[in-house]
This record gives C-alpha cells, structure tokens and sequence, in this order.
C-alpha cells in the first residue's frame, strides 16, 4: 500500500509539471484557431507547428480541447461514489470537542474504515473547537480553516423542536461564493457530502459574509400548501474561516502552497476574497 501511494504521487506530480506545457500548447491551437475563423494569417511564431497543431486539433472536441488542470482532477470521480470520511481529533480531546465531533460525524457519513475520500481533523483550544482541517484522498487537496462561534446541537435554544437527528442525505446551499477561491472553497466542501435524494427534507447551507463562512443546519416540514413550510433548526451552529490551501495531503510537509491568507489581506480595501 506504502508503494502504491508513492507512485500514485509521482503520478499526480507529473501531471502537474504538464500544466503549464499543455496550456501554452491550447493558447497556441487558440491563437491558429481563431486566425482560421477570422480569415487571418497564421501567426508567424507558429507557422512552422501549424501542420502539426491543426492534425491535433483535427482529433479533438470539446470535451478534451481545453488544457487538463490537477485541480480539476482531484475531484474528476468524486461523483462516482459516496465520501467516506475520516473524522479524528487530538489523542485526548474534552468533552465540548468530543460532543462537538460526534455531531458533526451524523451530519458526514463517516464511511467505513477503509477506502476514505477524505480525513477530517478538528482542533480545539482550552475546550473549545478553533480549527478544521480538511484533506482530500489521495492527492490532495487540504483546506485549513478556522472554527468560531461554535453552537452544539444541544445548546441550540429551541431543543424542543428539534426532534431527533435525521439520517437523510442532505440538500446544501452555498450563497455568495462567486469569486474563483470562492469555487474552490465550494468545491472543498461539498465533496463532504452525498447526493441526497430529491424529497429529502433536510438543508445545510454553506453562507458566505466578508469570507467568514456561516454554517446551518435546518430541516423542513410542509403543512398544507407550498406557502405553509415549516423551518427548524437543529444544530449545530459555527463559522469558518479559510486561511490557507496546499496541493497536497496533511502529511505531505513539501506539498506547495495553492493559497495563504497574508496579514495585509485583512487591511486591504479588496479583503473579501471568497466573494461579495
């Protein structure tokens, strides 16, 4: 198993050094392509690959024209499958972390205990959850995020209508995420979660104000017609705070950075960097 990991790293490395190569190669087939369709002459600088360049593009279409990017490929089968999640703290955690992890382990189907799409580890400081990190198998990539405003399912105020914890695939909604970090981030999360089932009555949303990211977990109930629907609450509740990216997994100490929040990021005008 050790083997099979480092050469599946060695593959994703290569992959990776091609990037840039294969995207000159696409601005290239561009540049010809768009001569032809505006009856220009070819760029001089390429006249020389123009038979070459035109016999692959003969070959192509539109699903394999554009420049192939690793972090696209990181999450090219997730669709394929459910994720199966590795959720894990510190060696001896307190009892609001080990509370804390145990309900988010029934919003994620945890999976079984081998073949993970992705680990999950939870931070805490003085007893309280400060940090998530999340790692994608088996190449990465790895979001840091930090957690605040941390509300368990069993402090929500309103514990009488909660009921008890459903089970279903959820629903999830991401608001306010335009930006191309934005779809990253996006991309990151919602790979934590199956495809729910289009009746399921359970939402978790994703909202994004000034890059601090809200978390909400509601199930819904209908009484009657479409206008008579129910919302409730059921915990648990925080924010997070993305601070960094690497295109790797968490052990992987030589993994390159993707993205880091820097200290003048926050005193910038242009600060929100995940969208409005």
């Amino acid at each position: 198993m050790h083997r099979r990991n480092i050469r599946l790293r060695r593959e994703y490395l290569y992959r990776k050094s091609l990037e840039g190569k294969e995207r000159l190669l696409y601005e290239k087939k561009r540049k010809i392509k768009q001569a032809l369709e505006e009856g220009k002459p070819i760029p001089t600088e390429l006249r020389n690959e123009e038979a070459a360049l035109r016999k692959e593009m003969d070959l192509e279409d539109e699903n394999n024209a554009g420049p192939q990017s690793t972090i696209d490929d990181e999450y090219a089968h997730a669709a394929e499958k459910d994720p199966k999640i590795l959720l894990t703290t510190s060696r001896n955690p307190s009892a609001p972390l080990t509370q804390f992890v145990k309900v988010i382990s029934e919003i994620i189907d945890t999976g079984k205990s081998h073949d993970f799409t992705d680990v999950i580890l939870v931070h805490e400081h003085r007893g309280v959850p400060d940090g998530i990190i999340i790692s994608h198998l088996p190449n990465g990539p790895t979001a840091y995020f930090g957690l605040l405003n941390v509300v368990t399912r069993h402090d929500i105020k309103d514990k009488k209508s909660m009921g008890t914890m459903s089970e279903a695939y959820p629903h999830l909604i991401f608001d306010n995420f335009p930006t191309k970090l934005g779809g990253r981030t996006v991309d990151i999360l919602k790979h934590l979660f199956p495809v729910p089932k289009p009746d399921t009555k359970r939402i978790i949303t994703f909202a994004n104000r000034s890059d601090y990211i809200s978390f909400r977990h509601h199930v819904y109930e209908k009484h009657g017609g479409p206008k008579s629907v129910e919302l409730k609450e059921v915990g648990p509740r925080f924010e997070l705070r993305l601070y960094q990216i690497k295109l790797g997994t968490m052990d992987q100490d030589e993994a390159q950075t993707e993205w880091v929040i820097r200290p003048y990021m926050n005193t910038s005008k242009k600060r929100n960097l995940l969208g409005d």
